[in-house]
């Protein structure tokens, strides 16, 4: 078995190294950081996550449960760890990212087959083939541009905002209440009930405000499904009431609906901070002070993490990348995670995945089948290869991405509970003829190489 190079210590490039390593491969796995850090990692773990603490819905028939499903048939690790690693978040499946970050570095790190080198990668064509690129959306600017001059083609990109997290012993929680959308769980979210008067207060402050600006070489182009706040505000009176501070579902104290609702999410299990969802900012920290600090139980706020912008790199894949994730011009090269056009973390962690199995299975002569259609990943490489939509845009995990359930099934529902079942038996048949030849060590296996 030759060895199988990885470029990124991300969740889709530990995942990949995992796949590989668990079926007897040896992986070497290159992480610039802590040498070279980025401007929105602050450790030197695997998989740290940046953005949010949150991985999606983890409750079907939600298209986030429907990739998690599929990722658990195939035998995931990071999944099965974030599991290991979850706090409370309604039907969410939320981490402490700290003990998540720490309990993949030293998975991986145990692995026998698999070499950490801990350096940056700057030069593609030198790179001993088979190798994964999954260096993530904050790929360095020599690695980038390495990236550009092999691939012939100058990458899109988008900008991507991150929320604040607060001290919760700075949060004055009689000002708050506690449940979840519809009662569905016991009551893991805090929030800050808004009324009109306050909710229009806000959006005027937000407005009123002035982000930090663009750099003259950079053209703003947000991921829509991760806008400001500031910019969401500057599209409507209602739009932030009607988007990320939607009131529906919600009753304060009185049993009453708020005219809009702030969420706050565990950023982790000691309960020590709190992430203020859906408030993604570029504003200057001057201002995230002055304006979240107007929000009730906010006024003597703390910040372990303002929001802030950071650029996210991504390739133009359907030019570029086969539905098995193998660049065009190179079969010995797979690009995975963000980087490839998925965006989210299970996403990264579904493309690392299948970037390592495919590798696999194309080293003991297994011809590798398409996914099925029917199969939320099977939809996604589908789309980064193939999809005709211009200009391309990363894409997160929809029902949109599926063939049309039957036309007798009414109601958006039972579709998706249709999608949910249909993806299910059509993924178990593809692995119980195609993939699983030899059996996948389990999670607790530290390598012993026969997987």
């Amino acid at each position: 078995m030759r060895t199988v190079r990885i470029i990124g210590g991300g969740l889709a490039g530990c995942e990949a190294a995992w796949q590989l390593a668990s079926r007897g491969c040896n992986v070497i796995l290159y992480e610039m950081r802590p040498g070279v850090q980025t401007p929105v990692h602050h450790t030197g773990d695997l998989a740290e996550l940046v953005c949010s603490n949150s991985l999606k819905s983890d409750t079907l028939p939600s298209a986030q449960a429907l990739l998690k499903q599929e990722l658990r048939i195939l035998g995931s690790m990071l999944l099965g760890i974030a599991e290991q690693a979850r706090v409370p978040a309604g039907k969410a499946l939320a981490v402490d990212r700290d003990e998540f970050a720490r309990r993949v570095t030293s998975a991986i790190s145990a692995h026998r087959l698999i070499e950490i080198r801990h350096e940056e990668v700057t030069d593609i064509e030198r790179m001993p083939r088979p190798c994964i690129i999954a260096s993530g959306p904050m790929t360095s600017a020599d690695l980038t541009m390495s990236m550009r001059t092999f691939l012939g083609m100058e990458h899109l990109y988008f900008f991507d905002a991150i929320s604040p997290i607060i001290d919760a012993e700075t949060i004055d929680f009689s000002e708050l209440f506690r449940g979840d959308r519809y009662g569905d769980s016991e009551g893991d979210y805090w929030n800050i009930p808004l009324s009109e008067t306050a909710y229009k207060s806000f959006v005027s402050a937000l407005r009123e405000a002035d982000p930090i600006p663009e750099r003259p070489w950079e053209k703003m182009a947000y991921f829509e499904s991760c806008l400001p706040i500031e910019e969401i505000a500057r599209r409507g009176d209602r739009s932030l009431a009607f988007g990320p501070f939607r009131p529906v579902g919600l009753y304060d104290r009185d049993g009453v609906r708020p005219y809009a609702v702030i969420q706050l999410r565990l950023e982790d299990t000691a309960a020590s901070s709190y992430n203020l969802v859906g408030c993604q900012t570029r504003l200057p920290i001057s201002d995230q002070k002055r304006i979240f600090r107007s929000l009730p139980g906010l006024k003597n706020a703390e910040f372990l993490r303002y929001g802030q912008l950071h650029r996210n790199t991504y390739v133009e894949a359907p030019r570029l990348l086969e539905s098995d994730l193998s660049v065009r011009i190179d079969s010995g090269i797979r690009i995975a995670g963000q980087l490839c056009g998925t965006e989210g973390y299970m996403e990264s962690i579904g493309t690392g995945l299948l970037a390592g199995l495919f590798f696999w299975m194309e080293e003991y002569g297994t011809s590798i089948p398409a996914l099925p259609e029917e199969s939320m990943l099977g939809a996604l490489c589908s789309y980064v290869s193939a999809t005709e939509s211009k200009p391309f845009q990363p894409m997160n995990a929809n029902f949109g991405l599926l063939p049309e359930a039957p036309k007798g099934l009414r109601g958006k529902a039972r579709r998706r509970a249709w999608h949910a079942e249909n993806s299910r038996t059509k993924l178990l048949e593809w692995v119980q003829k195609q993939v699983y030849r030899r059996p996948v060590t389990a999670l607790t296996d530290r390598g012993d190489g026969n997987g």
